[in-house]
């Protein structure tokens, strides 16, 4: 599961959509699609309505996290402008309710953070802390984000390394993104 090439491997921003490209025809087209990745694009569906809530002063993102067993623990968007906290990511929010509803124990362990934008170094950094069992993201971040297209925070870090796919139904996410700077950017 874990793709730690800098966001320029298989699921990188470089890759095609549906495998390898050879003579413009694409191989591995229609062949079973891993059982993972079928669960992951399942889980980012979810976290793309969710981002479609965030407030609208808000850069679109949402964040879910899923226990060992499968069920969503916690949910949340983007809340650094309606809440002025610039802490408030989904991803720093769903951890701590994820927390609070595990309840014995801050350690989120087995459990998977599934997030519409690649996380920057603090919420990389609190996925790494929270000991989630993997990260996975839709839009790739080149200028922040910390799981492999700036810097690697979980595949650097010596106290716990998740495991992280990214590029998760990517044109969805980044067309959720799309939208948002064309409206503030007012065009």
């Amino acid at each position: 599961m874990p793709d730690r090439s800098g966001g320029r491997g298989a699921d990188g921003p470089a890759a095609g959509r549906e495998g390898g490209r050879e003579g413009g025809r694409v191989i591995g087209a229609g062949l079973p699609r891993e059982a993972s990745l079928v669960r992951d694009e399942e889980r980012m569906r979810r976290a793309v309505r969710l981002a479609a809530s965030t407030p609208p002063e808000d850069v679109p993102v949402g964040a879910v996290v899923y226990g060992p067993d499968g069920r969503e623990l916690a949910a949340a968007t983007n809340r650094r402008e309606a809440d002025g906290d610039p802490t408030a990511h989904a991803e720093v929010l769903a951890l701590r309710a994820a927390a609070r509803v595990v309840g014995d124990s801050w350690r989120l362990e087995d459990c998977a953070l599934v997030v519409t934008l690649e996380p920057c170094a603090m919420c990389a950094g609190a996925a790494v802390g929270a000991r989630v069992g993997s990260v996975v993201f839709g839009a790739w971040e080149p200028r922040t984000g910390a799981c492999g297209s700036v810097m690697d925070v979980p595949g650097e870090s010596v106290l716990h390394r998740p495991g992280v796919r990214g590029g998760v139904l990517r044109d969805e996410c980044e067309a959720l993104l799309a939208r948002f700077f064309a409206r503030v950017r007012g065009g």
